[in-house]
């Protein structure tokens, strides 16, 4: 194992080719006190391995109480007035139901924030940021695309960004130039075969966390190779944006690093003020056909979907989902630029298991270094203008056209390093695969919300 010197650690890495690289600069490590100076397995994002890895394997259908379904998916304005102790005025001017079918008659004013009064499930938030409602910088609804208002959370293909904290120049540990704010902005960028402009901007925000005595913080590998802080700082980040664009889903996928229990992350969720907007399920696990539309998460207010890779209990917290009951993942930090669309966690999934679930498309290229005994993966700088392309061999396209083939469906998540390297290209691919992205948007067509009416809310 190597042991690093206690204040100083090599860690810019200039790939100047895929088997030359150069080690220059230093880092100061923190002073939070952390316990070792060694790093297992430094640099990598290696598939986690032995006894205390596990996977969840539910043969069937959990429905949760009714008394904690805030974020249950029901008549709307029943769930709202749950998720908020009351009903809330001006919101909704008046709602029926009929059979199975449901009447939205007006959208007014913007939608409440308030934390729920009685509420077990979120709690209270303590975090500075959990002022008054403010006033929404997007002008395009359902993830800047009002078409997606009518489609459930299931059918829609957003770009994700592989370890969105780690932002740190001269870092080999680094896998983003922006940070999380820039991150979920984006910008209007030109299309690479057209003169037309598109939107773009991270819907689904990842990165391992670590516990570092009894406090969680975003390290990759380890805190003393990168440490972006505290995982309570990056969700209160989240949530200050989340707030001010109320017509937003935003997906959080977190790496539990330490396979710890995931009671350590109540207090850093409820405390940055980011629980109150997580969505609760009516079940565990959900199939492809139970998930909601955007307007129906963004009218309910529980626009955070929460998903964590190992030991998540929806039993003891329920708005943090299971990732693997959910959702599986093509092979794992890649090294190979074919990237195959296979599915790789969790194992053994049946290819019929598999079609029922959301699925993410692991599309950040590394290159295996080897320091002093030791194997460490750092992202291929040099072709991340090929990776991340619209076309061409190992290319974002590339891999979500093959998916796309061999699934019947594009992927719903496009994790990608660098997401701004290419000038908008990753998003130029989803936008691409949005078409495609089309198996079930006609169903039960009749108790949707239309994006007309969803508009109607952005008038305060």
């Amino acid at each position: 194992m190597l042991q690093l010197l206690p204040w100083t650690l090599l860690l810019l890495v200039q790939v100047q080719a895929q088997s030359n690289l150069a080690f220059s600069g230093t880092n100061t490590l923190p002073t939070i006190g952390f316990p070792s100076t060694s790093i297992p397995n430094l640099g990598g994002d290696v598939v986690p391995t032995g006894a205390g890895v596990s996977y969840q394997s539910l043969t069937s259908t959990t429905t949760l109480s009714s008394g904690s379904l805030s974020g249950a998916v029901e008549l709307l304005a029943t769930t709202i007035a749950v998720a908020n102790g009351s009903a809330i005025p001006g919101l909704i001017s008046s709602a029926t139901s009929s059979g199975s079918s449901t009447s939205f008659t007006f959208l007014e004013g913007s939608p409440s924030i308030t934390p729920a009064a009685n509420s077990t499930v979120a709690g209270n938030s303590t975090s500075s940021r959990t002022s008054t409602s403010e006033q929404p910088t997007n002008t395009q609804p359902c993830n800047n695309y009002p078409e997606f208002c009518t489609r459930k959370y299931s059918n829609i293909t957003e770009v994700a960004a592989h370890n969105s904290p780690f932002v740190a120049p001269n870092n080999a540990a680094a896998n983003q130039a922006r940070g999380v704010f820039d991150q979920l902005n984006g910008e209007a960028t030109l299309r690479a075969k057209s003169s037309s402009s598109i939107l773009n901007g991270i819907r689904m925000l990842q990165g391992q966390t670590h516990l570092v005595n009894g406090t969680v913080y975003y390290c990759h590998t380890s805190c003393n190779l990168l440490n972006a802080g505290t995982a309570e700082n990056y969700f209160a980040d989240i949530t200050h944006w989340v707030r001010g664009h109320p017509y937003d889903v935003v997906t959080l996928l977190i790496g539990n690093g330490d396979l710890v229990n995931v009671n350590n992350y109540i207090a850093p969720l409820q405390s940055s003020g980011l629980a109150r907007y997580a969505y609760i399920p009516p079940e565990i696990p959900m199939a492809l056909d139970d998930w909601p539309t955007l307007s129906e998460m963004i009218l309910m207010q529980r626009r955070v979907v929460i998903f964590m890779d190992y030991n998540a209990n929806h039993s003891s917290v329920p708005y943090v989902l299971d990732e693997f009951s959910h959702m599986w993942e093509t092979p794992f930090s890649p090294t190979n630029r074919s990237f195959p669309c296979t599915q790789e966690r969790p194992p053994g999934l049946s290819t019929q298991e598999a079609e029922q679930r959301l699925y993410l498309a692991n599309h950040n290229l590394n290159t295996e270094i080897t320091l002093a005994g030791n194997s460490i993966l750092v992202a291929t700088a040099p072709l991340l203008n090929e990776t991340n392309n619209v076309t061409g061999p190992g290319s974002l396209g590339a891999m979500a056209g093959y998916c796309e083939e061999r699934w019947g469906r594009p992927p719903n998540f496009l994790l990608v390093d660098y997401y701004n390297v290419g000038a908008g290209s990753v998003f130029e691919v989803a936008a691409e695969f949005q078409q495609q992205n089309a198996f079930f948007d006609d169903k039960q067509a009749s108790q949707k919300i239309s994006s007309e009416e969803l508009s109607a809310c952005m008038v305060a």
